[in-house]
């Protein structure tokens, strides 16, 4: 299995629990100064969906198509259960918490376990939780500080944040006030993470993205390969009714 792949699985899967029921989204104009930004963050405390991924990766000869089960339960657990052609990452699944993430491979009988530190390293930047929650929702994965750069552009605000050697560039629809697309680029190694929001909807009176497009551009020894996943929605609800998260893991799995 791909370790930047599977990684990179992990962060941006809970993308899917973006969605829920559709209505149009109205739009404002919102008039506002650069250091006024006020960006529109959603929030919950249940959810579960299901969602179809499509995976491309350069460094395999096939694409991958996914299907997935995901339950949510806000600033404590992220569950998801895989279903994919080509054996990547066919019969698989995923305990994300606030103390570290699990994926199970059940095709290999394998399963991995990463700390955030792992992931920080991996990616070059402050890994936590939060930050794979606020990805999921569409909210800002960085706290605003006062020094944040924050320009008007023609039907954006571009709010750049810093953190080490990793920039993140969020860009805000200045009618919506949502964020619709973000990029995170490491300087020393070139690697430029981009997410990219869309299809907002209304659900009830939060507004959130159905669709979620994540391009990797990352190096190896062979030099710099793509990544990039499609998540589509295609059920969800939210709610406040407690979900259950049960995860094992067979005793005669090997861990990687």
């Amino acid at each position: 299995m791909n370790r930047t792949l599977l990684l990179l699985s992990v962060f941006c899967i809970a993308l899917i629990t973006q969605s829920c029921s559709k209505k149009t989204i109205p739009l404002t104009e919102y008039e506002v100064e650069s250091d006024e930004l006020i960006i529109d963050e959603a929030s919950f405390d249940y959810f579960s969906g299901k969602a179809n991924m499509y995976f491309k990766d350069e460094g395999r000869r096939k694409d991958v198509k996914a299907q997935a089960t995901i339950r949510m339960r806000k600033d404590s657990v992220i569950w998801i259960n895989l279903k994919a052609g080509g054996g990547v990452i066919q019969g698989g699944k995923a305990l994300i918490n606030r103390d570290s993430i699990c994926i199970v491979n059940d095709v290999d009988k394998e399963y991995y376990v990463f700390t955030y530190e792992d992931l920080s390293k991996e990616f070059n930047f402050d890994m936590n939780y939060d930050i794979i929650q606020s990805a999921a929702l569409g909210n800002l994965i960085m706290l605003r500080k006062l020094d944040d750069d924050v320009d008007k552009l023609k039907g954006f605000f571009l709010l750049k944040q810093q953190s080490g050697t990793v920039t993140v560039s969020n860009y805000i629809n200045d009618r919506t006030m949502k964020l619709e697309r973000l990029i995170m680029k490491e300087s020393e190694s070139n690697n430029v993470l981009t997410i990219t929001y869309g299809n907002f909807q209304v659900v009830g009176d939060k507004v959130f993205p159905y669709n979620g497009n994540i391009d990797l551009v990352y190096k190896t020894l062979g030099g710099l390969l793509n990544t990039s996943i499609q998540i589509e929605y295609s059920k969800a609800e939210m709610g406040d009714k407690e979900l259950n998260f049960k995860f094992n893991i067979p005793k005669k799995y090997e861990r990687k």
